[in-house]
């Protein structure tokens, strides 16, 4: 049974930083695609970022480029969301999402698991 745990919301400040977590467990394909979706109030859930386990190709939403940072620990089998400058418009519920081989997320194609969310609020 496949497991996604987030941890690392919050919080902060306009111009702070937050960094999520999310542990997987049970998902054991040699290259997954891992990422961060986020639903803010009054608008439909988005992709925020992704990544290839396999060849750590990223992808980022273009509100995020320069801001969100997505990274891998495998042995871990963890996936980190760097946030800087956040701002009022990025609080919301961030959730993990994974699925099983490459990235296909931006074509559609929905994730496989859920996260079960963690909240980020940004305060100005």
């Amino acid at each position: 049974q496949v497991q996604l745990v987030e941890s690392g919301g919050g919080s902060v400040q306009t111009g702070g930083s937050l960094r999520l977590s999310c542990a997987a467990s049970g998902f054991t394909h040699a290259s997954n695609c891992m990422g961060w979706f986020r639903q803010t109030p009054g608008k439909e859930r988005e992709l925020v970022a992704n990544i290839n386990t396999g060849d750590r190709r990223s992808y980022y939403a273009d509100s995020m480029k320069g801001r969100f940072l997505i990274s891998q620990d495998n042995a871990a089998n963890t996936v980190f969301l760097q946030m800087n400058s956040l701002n009022p418009e990025d609080t919301g519920m961030y959730y993990c999402a994974a699925s099983r081989g490459v990235c296909r997320w931006t074509r559609g194609a929905p994730p496989n698991y859920w996260g079960q969310g963690t909240q980020v609020t940004v305060s100005s």
